[in-house]
């Protein structure tokens, strides 16, 4: 038995507009609707479900919160170019580019905070 791959993770948040703003717009995520109103941000292959404090889905986790996410999201594009992009859309970036170790080697990061304050990691292989 092994586990492949991330299909999907949920984050709890208090304002689907900016949310949508900073993801759709800044990260060039799309927000797609699907279900009976739910909401996600698609991405390659993988997407990360939205769920609007006060109004979570069931099941849901122990005590969603907005802001308690911390995650990395892999790109193709130096995170340098990253940082000039986020820059025309005003998003700060907290921690400037930095090795770190990824899931399958030597990595080189972007910290920055989505609306919620979630901690979003954007690096290169």
């Amino acid at each position: 038995m092994k586990i492949d791959r991330i299909d999907h993770f949920v984050l709890t948040v208090a304002d689907l507009e900016a949310t949508r703003r900073f993801y759709c717009d800044g990260l060039a995520m799309e927000l797609v609707t699907f279900g009976e109103g739910r909401h996600a941000l698609s991405f390659g292959q993988q997407k990360i479900n939205l769920h609007i404090k006060g109004r979570e889905l069931e099941p849901k986790a122990m005590t969603p919160m907005p802001g308690s996410g911390d995650f990395c999201l892999i790109s193709s594009q130096p995170v340098e170019a990253w940082v000039a992009h986020l820059a025309r859309y005003g998003i700060a970036i907290e921690l400037e580019p930095t090795p770190r170790t990824g899931a399958i080697g030597p990595i080189r990061s972007i910290y920055l905070r989505d609306p919620d304050g979630n901690l979003v990691e954007i690096s290169n292989y």
